[in-house]
């Protein structure tokens, strides 16, 4: 199954599947919700080839609603996010495996057959030069933006955090754009994941 809701990305990733498994009958969503009935129906679903910005998706809600209605499914993330930050958390709800959409069509294809053949290639992992990279653009925030980004991080929402901060609503949605520019992430899951992996909001 392809689930993405860019009609031509999903036609790109089903061609990709069925240039590794000419046999398969793929199938096609384009929403969550369409995605997991499809899974739920399907009793001979070998692979799920899923976008993480999909209409009913939050976040990883996607992979970790359709791991729970087909567990010994593996499902490959083929994903825009950062591979370094998003990953590893991926992969914590269900995925088997991620992939960038910046790669190219053969690096795509040697994934799923990887995947389907009982492989999962291993995940990228940030070396010293990227978590000092990060660091800097952490430290580059200023005090209020970094307490944003701990709110983000706790799970608040932005009218809690401008509550706390006692600021209107968008100053704190300003604040939240820089955030993301600065850190070069695309959203409040991203940003969450690098201070995490930084070890903001940590308890030592």
């Amino acid at each position: 199954m392809v689930a993405d809701d860019h009609p031509l990305f999903r036609q790109a990733l089903a061609m990709a599947a069925a240039n590794v498994a000419p046999d398969a009958h793929i199938v096609e969503a384009s929403t969550l919700d369409r995605a997991i009935a499809t899974a739920a129906a399907a009793s001979d679903l070998m692979l799920v080839l899923l976008d993480l910005k999909m209409p009913g998706s939050v976040g990883f809600s996607g992979v970790a609603m359709l791991h729970a209605e087909r567990p010994s499914v593996p499902i490959l993330v083929v994903s825009s996010a950062e591979a370094l930050i998003t990953a590893p958390e991926a992969r914590r709800y269900g995925a088997v495996c991620f992939i960038g959409k910046d790669q190219d069509l053969a690096a795509i294809e040697n994934a799923i057959a990887a995947v389907l053949a009982g492989n999962s290639p291993a995940p990228p992992t940030a070396t010293h030069d990227d978590i000092e990279v990060m660091a800097d653009k952490v430290a580059s925030l200023t005090p209020t933006q970094l307490r944003v980004l701990l709110g983000v991080l706790n799970g608040q929402l932005n009218k809690q955090i401008a509550w706390e901060l006692g600021v209107a609503e968008s100053t704190v949605k300003s604040h939240m754009t820089t955030v993301l520019a600065k850190l070069g992430v695309q959203n409040r899951t991203q940003a969450a994941l690098a201070a995490r992996a930084l070890g903001l909001g940590a308890n030592h």
